[in-house]
């Protein structure tokens, strides 16, 4: 249809010199035939106007700019007594654009994807791009493994030379992965290498992750997957012979067989390297995992020429070419390798630029930065950079790029492209006893505000066992060099009747300051000085600890309470932690000038053990001790508690330890904590990061010394959500040796919501 409308068009034009025009003055301009599109519009696509020569040359370019527009599908030009008639017939417009039958998609989404290609409300009407438009639907659908799709198309006139486009969808049934066949595996299972897919039969969470639909893309992926696996165990010669996927006569069933040949198993026989050599050799072998008598690993090749690569980056060499040439012996199964280094020329740092933060200062990402512009490019400082702005919790994606300035052969510019996410965090708190019923907790929280990276939190909680309201605030930067400052103001009550723990409540009003000092990359100091007042009250069935206290040392008091602490960081992840080390130290004390006279310390070690690329082994250690000093007893209120989903899940949360004599918790100057926790991806689920499943082993106990009986111990299963609406962690936990008057709660869950 185009084509007829351009050679038409062509015709018009080439035939203009046949209808000759003798040249006039224009005295007016008139135009016929149009029913939307203004005279206006016409006038100004005009190559003449009122008063100038109208000749054949004039009358040709006229015609070819009305037809070039697209809004007409006939022009004509005409003279009546010195006046100059445009006569021009309109395309119609969209006037609207339905669709009936489609559930797979929102119509919003549909109406994005067709205006891409110009069908939309107000837009000329292209019979040409309709036939687009209906072959984009079904490429949609059949995304979606839907290829019994029909789509009719229905064009309405209207008044006012418009149309009405109407879809009608026959979605069709799901297409499903019904069988996937692997022919020529023998040195390994079928049924192990299909589990290495993405793409999978049917299964009970299939419905959601829709793995079981076929995509060439997730397919592309999984070969890889599967040639990676067969390379990275010696199968030097492994080869996908053909890759065929089928589709039943009803288009309901799709059958996928790959066909491959898999080779010998090749072991490393030598390793050498070649080249420009700016390193000493010995240190390029210990940078070379893969060694002499082991079975051959694509892997391990590609770790140790990026071992090189890394290594020749931090020296400056940025564009380092690191290959390794194979020499086989087919007869021996043998594969020598030489590693040829071309370090190519040293680069430096010629701008470092920063794009995607329409919310984030540029100065806050700047300052995590390790390199520095005008300096020799190194990939560690990049790399650390890189991990520190992603650290800061305010992005989705961190990437950086390093391409080489034009024109030059020793500069690269360092491009940091970040993906903002909600910084604000409404946190909720939740747990479920038979006997308890529902306890809730909260707070506000934005750790960006105003884009700064400064931290505001807000916290109200109204559970019935807390009453507490607090303002905190850090300046992460309060100092160039990176030492933070921050306060804290609260005002909270506890009810230690309603969490289980013996009869009293608390109101205390306090406020403080903290510092923090970066000592190393991953390691921090922290200090800080706050002041308490705390009102105390007892009750007839008190313990009797609680009344003594409250005796001897009156039931108003106040504290000047000094801290310190220490935090080390190492884990490679915030959200998704795979391995790693996390410790953290923190001790209190009462200084002289209160009336509270007491010390507490704190420390936790926290490791990641990656077993494999998809399981991790998490153990965690906490202990605490407190003390009274001046012969004074640690204040009651200020003892260690545990249980909960933060220690030993499976008991109410602050309620291990002695009881009084009512069976409630009293807490203790003593607190161990021990977690062990295999962590796995969800089934069903296995390449998704945002889902992750443990099954976990807790143990803890609090006391006023160190007693084995003590402890208790549960087991259970926990799954970590990184849902759109925030982090939703769930537990349920099975107490292994809990005894009369322990305080049991199997189910229990945190949830995070972000705005």
């Amino acid at each position: 249809m185009a084509f007829l409308r351009g050679l038409f068009a062509a015709l018009v034009f080439f035939c203009l010199p046949a209808l000759a025009i003798e040249p006039f003055v224009i005295k007016d301009i008139r135009v016929e035939g149009i029913q939307r599109i203004e005279a206006g519009t016409v006038f100004s696509y005009l190559p003449v106007k009122v008063g100038d020569t109208m000749t054949d040359d004039k009358a040709s370019q006229a015609i070819r700019a009305l037809f070039g527009t697209g809004f007409f599908k006939d022009v004509s030009i005409e003279i009546d007594g010195g006046v100059l008639v445009v006569a021009v017939q309109e395309r119609p417009s969209i006037a609207q654009v339905e669709f009936i039958g489609t559930k797979e998609f929102e119509k919003d989404q549909l109406l994005k994807s067709l205006r891409q290609i110009g069908i939309s409300d107000g837009r000329i009407f292209d019979r040409s791009q309709l036939d687009r438009a209906e072959q984009e639907l079904k490429r949609q659908y059949l995304s979606r493994g839907r290829y019994a799709v029909t789509v009719t198309t229905t064009v309405t006139p209207l008044e006012r030379n418009r149309v009405s486009i109407n879809f009608a969808v026959d979605e069709g049934d799901v297409a499903r992965i019904q069988q996937i066949s692997i022919i020529g595996a023998k040195a390994f299972r079928e049924k192990n290498l299909i589990d290495l897919f993405i793409l999978r039969t049917p299964g009970w969470l299939t419905w959601w992750s829709k793995h079981d639909q076929y995509s060439r893309q997730k397919l592309s992926a999984d070969l890889e997957v599967l040639r990676s696996h067969y390379l990275d165990r010696g199968y030097l010669e492994f080869n996908i012979d053909s890759t065929q996927v089928t589709i039943s006569p009803d288009k309901k069933d799709i059958f996928i067989s790959i066909s491959l040949t898999e080779g010998p198993k090749y072991t490393v026989s030598d390793v050498k390297v070649a080249g420009e050599l700016l390193l000493p050799e010995a240190e390029i072998l210990k940078l070379i995992t893969v060694k002499p008598g082991e079975v051959f690993s694509r892997a391990r090749i590609s770790e140790s020429t990026k071992n090189i690569s890394e290594r020749l980056g931090n020296d400056g060499y940025a564009f380092a070419n690191v290959n390794a040439a194979p020499e086989l012996d087919k007869v021996k199964n043998q594969a020598a390798f030489t590693f040829f280094i071309d370090p190519g020329r040293r680069v430096y740092v010629r701008r470092i630029n920063v794009a995607g933060n329409a919310r984030t200062r540029d100065e806050v990402i700047r300052r995590e930065m390790r390199q520095l512009e005008g300096g020799w490019y190194s990939g560690d400082r990049i790399n650390l950079s890189r991990s520190r702005v992603d650290k800061l919790g305010y992005f989705t994606e961190v990437n950086v790029e390093t391409p080489s300035v034009t024109g030059t052969t020793d500069q690269i510019d360092v491009n940091i492209s970040v993906i903002e996410k909600p910084t604000g965090n409404i946190l909720l708190g939740a747990g479920f006893g038979s006997g308890e019923g529902v306890t809730l907790s909260g707070s506000v929280a934005q750790q960006n505000i105003f884009g700064s990276g400064k931290f505001v939190a807000v916290q109200v909680n109204t559970s019935r066992i807390n009453t507490t309201y607090g303002l905190s605030y850090t300046d992460p930067y309060f100092t160039v060099d990176g030492i933070s400052q921050g306060f804290d103001v609260y005002s909270r009550e506890v009810d230690a009747t309603r969490a289980g723990i013996g009869r009293y409540v608390t109101k205390t009003l306090g406020g403080g300051v903290r510092f923090g000092v970066p000592v190393t990359e991953r390691d921090t100091i922290t200090y800080g000085l706050a002041y308490e007042s705390t009102d105390i009250t007892t009750f007839a069935d008190s313990p009797l600890f609680f009344r003594d206290y409250v005796t001897t040392f009156g039931n108003q008091n106040d504290a000047i309470i000094a801290t310190a602490g220490w935090v080390r960081d190492g884990r490679d992840s915030l959200i998704y932690p795979t391995k790693g080390t996390l410790q953290r130290a923190f001790g209190e004390i009462g200084l002289p000038g209160g009336s509270l006279k007491y010390y507490k310390a704190n420390y936790q070690y926290q490791r990641y053990f990656p077993l494999t690329r998809d399981y991790t082994l998490l153990l965690n250690g906490e202990a605490g001790y407190g003390d009274g000093s001046e012969n004074t007893p640690l204040p009651f209120f200020k003892n260690f508690f545990a249980g909960g989903v933060n220690s030993v899940r499976g008991y109410r949360n602050a309620t291990l330890g002695p009881k009084d004599s009512n069976g409630d918790s009293r807490g203790g100057s003593h607190r161990l904590v021990g977690n062990a926790e295999f962590l796995f991806p969800f089934p069903g689920l296995k390449n998704d990061k945002s889902v992750r499943l443990s099954g976990f082993f807790d143990a803890g106990m609090i006391a006023d010394k160190y007693e084995t009986d003590a402890f208790r111990y549960s087991t259970g299963l926990a799954v970590f959500w990184s849902s759109p609406f925030g982090p939703l962690k769930i537990s349920v936990a099975a107490p292994l040796n809990s005894e009369v008057g322990d305080k049991k709660q199997a189910f229990q869950f945190t949830f995070g919501g972000a705005f």
